[in-house]
């Protein structure tokens, strides 16, 4: 029996090739083109994380997503600058604003997170948020912590009277001391000027020709000796030059002067107040009034009225003449003018008006009204516009509002958004309504006649009239009720259109009475505050 060769399988078969003799040159090259061939592999793998990494697209947990934050406080800022630089917004007004309110900044960022960090949960790749923007919300904490530092010091400063004594907290005790008494004899329509850096301000009419000046001086000092300089510093002076009076304090800066001045009543008035509040009555030639820093109140004044303030409440009660007033406020009232009313201030708290026989116009940072007449009242908040006893033409532009027409005797013009608009015409007028975002309602008289157009994009419309309406979503309504005499036309694009039948005919046009009050003195109560609207702070 014969054996098979060594390297032949068994059964047989083709032999395998033989094995190549051992080499060690051959195999170290072998390992080492393997090892430089990983060692690139790792360096170009390497390469590329770290230029994705550089591009912000891959993070060390995944891929690397910037936060929507950042963009979103960089557009803020844009358009707050913008609208400051533009005139849109006073400066003073958003700095007072921010340095109540920027805590909520912080919140909306938290929020915006917090829904950015949900939404990465459901995601099958891992990813990681960019967190540039953290500076930026460290710079805007900083500035916020600063305005509101600086309200409440302009706060202390612009609240100083008798209950808020500043200075003694630093400068040492309280003072007073009552100047002597300064009067002279001044010409028939004479012009005063009182300048008063520091203190409040009191003027009332007289029946004589005689300027009296009362003056109560506060010092803050350690000594006697040092309030008397304060006193001697800030003493007030009168000075008559013809036709022309001069009422001055000099600046002190560790001290207050109030002055109560008695004019003839055919003097024209004008107060300079640096910070402190005026208060005139029985003036009867007008007055202007210039108050950065502190409240006005007027009364009982024959005259036109002019006031520009940046801060503080005005109000005017009893005025036989024109109103104008620029700047913002805290609060505004007025009632029982004899005259036109012209304003163009932002306002905090609410504004309302009542009694004007003339024209009212006031113009806002988001609202433009024009009144022809005004026997009953208007009330403004910041979010609700009433008008109720108003005589024609009306014009309203708004937004950010709901607004309550009642009693119109004129035609009514109302453009607002996000807001709804209700108007009730007191008879025969044409009304006409646009509206984005909110309901429009216009309420008619029973004997309406009127020639009625109305459209709504995204909503419903509504009829007690019997007028055709027609559409799926885009709906309108149209039609004559009685000949048609008038025109009402409404519209929005996103809320419900009602025409509506008043169960009631509306009352006789009412007549604003002309004839003149009793005078008021300087602290008489002013404006009662109007029942319907909600007390609440408005930020225009």
């Amino acid at each position: 029996m014969s054996s098979a060769p060594p390297n032949m399988p068994p059964g047989g078969g083709t032999p395998p090739p033989p094995y190549p003799p051992y080499d060690p040159k051959t195999q170290w090259r072998v390992y080492r083109e393997q090892q430089r061939a990983a060692w690139r592999a790792q360096r170009d793998a390497w390469k590329a994380q770290r230029y994705a990494m550089k591009a912000g697209y891959v993070g060390t947990y995944g891929p690397r997503v910037p936060s929507i934050v950042g963009p979103i406080i960089l557009i803020g800022i844009g358009i707050i600058a913008m609208l400051v630089m533009t005139g849109h917004i006073a400066a003073s007004q958003f700095w007072a604003w921010y340095g109540r309110w920027w805590p909520l900044l912080l919140i909306g960022a938290g929020l915006a997170l917090l829904a950015e960090w949900a939404v990465d949960l459901r995601r099958e790749t891992p990813i990681r948020r960019g967190g540039g923007f953290i500076g930026i919300l460290v710079i805007l904490a900083i500035v916020g912590f600063a305005a509101t530092g600086v309200n409440k010091l302009g706060a202390h400063f612009d609240g100083w009277n008798d209950n808020n004594n500043f200075f003694g907290s630093f400068a040492g005790p309280e003072h007073d001391n009552d100047q002597q008494v300064l009067s002279a004899q001044i010409p028939p329509n004479s012009t005063i000027e009182i300048q008063d850096p520091i203190g409040n301000v009191s003027v009332m009419g007289g029946d004589g020709s005689t300027i009296e000046v009362q003056a109560h001086e506060v010092a803050y000092a350690e000594s006697d000796a040092e309030a008397k300089k304060i006193f001697n510093a800030e003493a007030a002076q009168l000075k008559v030059s013809g036709n022309s009076v001069l009422v001055k304090s000099d600046s002190s800066s560790n001290g207050k002067l109030h002055l109560t001045i008695t004019v003839p009543k055919t003097a024209k008035i004008t107060v300079n107040a640096g910070r402190g509040d005026v208060t005139a009555a029985g003036l009867g030639a007008g007055i202007n009034v210039t108050a950065p820093h502190g409240d006005v109140h007027l009364n009982s004044i024959a005259g036109s009225v002019e006031a520009h303030l940046s801060k503080g409440e005005f109000s005017a009660h009893e005025i036989q003449g024109d109103v104008s007033g620029d700047g913002p406020c805290s609060d505004i009232t007025i009632s029982d003018i004899s005259g036109k009313v012209g304003l163009n201030c932002d306002f905090f708290d609410q504004m309302h008006i009542e009694h004007v026989t003339g024209q009212i116009h006031f113009r806002t940072s988001k609202t433009d009204v024009q009144v022809e007449q005004l026997p009953g009242d208007l009330s403004l908040t910041d979010s609700e516009l009433h008008v109720t006893e108003a005589k024609g033409p009306v014009h309203v532009v708004t937004h950010s509002r709901d607004i309550e027409l009642n009693q119109i005797y004129g035609d009514t013009y109302v453009e607002s958004r996000n807001g709804g608009i209700s108007i009730a015409p007191a008879g025969p007028y044409n009304v006409e309504a646009k509206n984005s975002k909110g309901d429009v309602e216009v309420t008619l008289p029973p004997n309406a006649s009127a020639t009625v157009d109305g459209r709504t994009r995204n909503g419903d419309v509504f009829s007690d009239f019997g007028l055709a309406i027609s559409g799926d979503e885009s709906k309108t309504v149209s039609g004559r009720i009685g000949s048609g005499g008038t025109k009402i036309t409404v519209s929005t694009d996103v809320g419900d259109v009602r025409i509506k039948k008043s169960q009631t005919m509306p009352p006789a046009p009412p007549v604003v009475p002309t004839a003149p009050k009793s005078p008021a003195p300087p602290n008489a109560p002013h404006l009662k505050t109007s029942k319907t609207l909600p007390q609440k702070p408005v930020t225009q």
